[in-house]
């Protein structure tokens, strides 16, 4: 058992069965969608769903929030959390336990430049919208496009994520088959009762 964790940049063992699983769904818009599981300011549980963007390095990804949200305030205060990812064609769950980290100002600044000039100009709309959770005025813009060289808007907040935890539920066969790998453990798998 590692002290220090993983080796940066291997590949943990629960990487390759995800994107089996993600294969599995085919083109399907629901293969990137994940929940994120986070406390609230109040210390009650909240629970969004959001975009799988891209994997940073073996066990890190990054999602993109809106700045203005509750969750970014949240995710502050505590900066743990899990996300847990159903992948229904596959028949899986996989549930990634976590950490948000914080990169120093100039890497987060460069990455959410790249990361703003990646997305479509209908992904990038969503930043171009009133504050969500404020009240809807019925005659605010919501625009459907931000096209290419659009400035990047402050509320474009980077997520990145860091994986200490995954545990795979496969729900096909009698009984569910359920095992966990921990970043502590070297990624260890370890099988446990579904």
């Amino acid at each position: 058992m590692g002290l220090s964790g993983p080796t940066p940049g291997a590949m943990p063992p629960w990487r390759p069965l995800l994107k089996a699983a993600q294969r599995r769904e085919g083109r399907s818009p629901h293969a990137r969608w994940l929940q994120l599981a986070s406390l609230g300011l109040d210390g009650a549980p909240r629970v969004r769903t959001l975009v799988f963007r891209c994997w940073v390095d073996a066990h890190s990804l990054d999602l993109f929030t809106d700045g203005r949200s509750p969750k970014a305030a949240e995710l502050q205060a505590e900066p743990r959390l899990e996300l847990c990812w159903l992948l229904p064609k596959a028949r899986c769950q996989f549930r990634l336990r976590g950490d948000r980290l914080r990169l120093n100002a100039e890497a987060e600044a460069q990455e959410r430049r790249r990361h703003w000039h990646q997305l479509s100009p209908g992904a990038r709309a969503l930043w171009g919208w009133p504050p969500p959770g404020a009240p809807l005025d019925p005659v605010a813009a919501f625009p459907s496009e931000l096209a290419d060289g659009s400035p990047l808007p402050e509320c474009f907040e980077l997520l990145r994520i860091q994986i200490s935890q995954v545990e795979l539920l496969e729900l096909k066969g009698h009984p569910h088959q359920r095992r966990r790998w921990r970043a502590d453990q070297d990624w260890a798998e370890h099988w446990l009762n579904p």
